[in-house]
């Protein structure tokens, strides 16, 4: 059996080296052994957004929102999982909150091309 660590780094390995399909399934089988793990969901949530897995993306992003509200970071995969699915206006209260809650200037941009999206 492998361990939760080995798979994680194995994902990041592949997630790295411009394979996020593979590292996907990596990373999924990590979050089955480790369900409440950010560290693994995150990853994974960016493995499958980077293999435009919108759908999965969108599916583990929420789930680390569920488990920490204030994660400005899982508030910017949402939010950008839901605009790459041309859902602008679902995806606008998430990156708002993402904005306001870091100085990060990827959520800002997030935030400005969501909007520009809307109007």
């Amino acid at each position: 059996m492998t361990d939760v660590t080995t798979l994680l780094d194995r994902g990041r390995l592949f997630r790295a080296s411009g394979d996020p399909a593979t590292a996907a399934r990596y990373l999924r089988a990590a979050a089955d052994a480790a369900p409440d793990s950010r560290a693994v969901l995150t990853e994974l949530a960016l493995a499958h957004f980077q293999s435009a897995a919108l759908g999965p993306a969108e599916e583990v992003a929420r789930r680390l929102v569920e488990l920490d509200p204030s994660d400005a970071y899982a508030r910017t995969l949402l939010g950008r999982s839901l605009t790459r699915q041309s859902r602008h206006a679902e995806a606008l209260p998430h990156l708002r909150l993402a904005a306001a809650m870091t100085a990060d200037p990827d959520a800002d941009a997030a935030l400005a091309a969501c909007r520009a999206r809307l109007s």
